[in-house]
């Protein structure tokens, strides 16, 4: 095998579980060459990983199918041995069935997996980690089932959090898209209460993150917590995370940026579950959720607005 593509086009934890595979291809192919698609605007995640030769973007809100043409024509170009996609919808399946890669393995839920080489199953709701099914696609070659996925923060990025490490420190993401998936403002701020306030708390996010960091400091009324929201890049708050006493995430992209590190991480599952196959992973990780909830899980993804109007899976998580 010397020359393989992955695809992996979706949003930033997506990206973050495929370094997996980018890791055990790198491992039973040391010699290939290793290229990886993704969305435009998460191709920082991938910095400094000296398992890829080369990361390429595709722009899905410019010209998208012209894109799409571009791609297919340099990737039948490359001639790959292997295309994993692991992108589960059209726009990555159209790229992968038509590169002419001479393997091209990817899930049977894609539209257009009857373009694919090989097809597998993707069953979600079995307790199946998300980055074990993305090794399924790989398994015949060697692949180990299940390890944690990584990321690579630079020398660079730990110098840049040097001044906010401490001998105690803890880092919280309260932020998250869906208002379902996101433990609500005052439980954040009980658990800020209840953290020792000798010790340093920083409330990491980006920068639209902001306001909801600032309501909860002034909530808290504590002296001892910061709001780091759009100070540092993705890989410098992996960086942050690796070494926190530990870190409290909702189930979203800072939950895998703490895998990615083996980060201590405590995780709250508010309206979704982790038998999905989004947990953590780190060797020192737990998850706060409510059980015997017959309205959870109420969906995927999560919502703007809880469906039943009370949001008892967020309200009474602690």
């Amino acid at each position: 095998m010397n020359k393989i593509l992955i695809i992996q086009t979706a949003f930033l934890g997506d990206v973050i579980l495929a370094t997996a595979v980018v890791s055990e291809l790198n491992r039973l192919y040391p010699a290939a060459k290793i290229d990886f698609l993704l969305k435009k605007g998460n191709e920082s995640l991938l910095e400094n990983n000296p398992k890829l030769d080369s990361i390429i973007i595709f722009d899905k809100t410019s010209s998208k199918w012209k894109s799409i043409l571009r791609l297919i024509k340099q990737f039948r170009k490359e001639r790959y041995d292997l295309v994993v996609n692991l992108h589960r919808f059209a726009s990555s399946g159209i790229i992968a069935g038509l590169s002419k890669g001479k393997k091209r393995h990817g899930f049977k839920k894609n539209p257009f997996s009857f373009l694919f080489t090989k097809t597998f199953e993707h069953h979600i709701g079995d307790s199946t980690h998300e980055v074990e099914r993305n090794l399924s696609l790989i398994q015949e070659f060697g692949a180990e089932k299940l390890i944690r996925p990584e990321l690579f923060p630079s020398e660079k990025d730990r110098h840049v959090i040097t001044k906010y490490v401490s001998e105690e420190y803890y880092c919280i993401a309260p932020a998250s898209v869906w208002f379902t998936k996101q433990l609500p403002k005052h439980k954040w701020v009980e658990l800020i209460e209840s953290l020792p306030n000798h010790t340093h708390i920083y409330l990491i996010g980006a920068s639209n993150d902001s306001e909801l960091c600032t309501e909860i400091i002034t909530t808290s009324k504590q002296e001892n917590v910061w709001s780091l929201c759009g100070e540092l890049t993705l890989l410098q708050s992996a960086a942050l995370m690796q070494n926190a006493t530990r870190n409290f995430v909702n189930d979203s992209g800072p939950l895998h940026l703490a895998s990615s590190v083996n980060a201590n991480v405590t995780a709250f599952f508010c309206s979704t579950v982790p038998k999905f196959g989004f947990g953590p992973l780190s060797e020192n990780s737990e998850i706060k959720e409510v059980q015997n909830l017959s309205c959870r899980p109420c969906g995927l993804h999560g919502h703007k607005v809880c469906p039943r109007g009370h949001f008892k899976c967020g309200e009474i998580i602690l």
